[in-house]
């Protein structure tokens, strides 16, 4: 099974490479409340034209160097 995620482009100071920060929410079990966590993903990028604030969607694929195992697949909006 393919991992997609959608997520902020926060970084591209890198030749390449795209830090993606992917939130998600969830309901705490107990408390019922909802609680936003997020993780940054390193993601391959060789078409596109991106720049800090965009929103991508990047897929899982084979390990691309030491943290990077994600591919830029489409950007979705500015």
């Amino acid at each position: 099974m393919v991992k997609i995620f959608t997520g902020k482009v926060v970084s591209t100071k890198m030749k390449k490479t795209v830090t993606v920060k992917v939130e998600r929410k969830f309901r705490h079990s107990v408390y019922k409340k909802t609680i936003i966590r997020h993780k940054k993903y390193k993601a391959h990028n060789e078409d596109f034209e991106l720049k800090e604030g965009d929103m991508v969607k990047i897929k899982e694929s084979r390990p691309i160097s030491k943290d990077k195992h994600f591919i830029v697949v489409e950007k979705v909006k500015n």
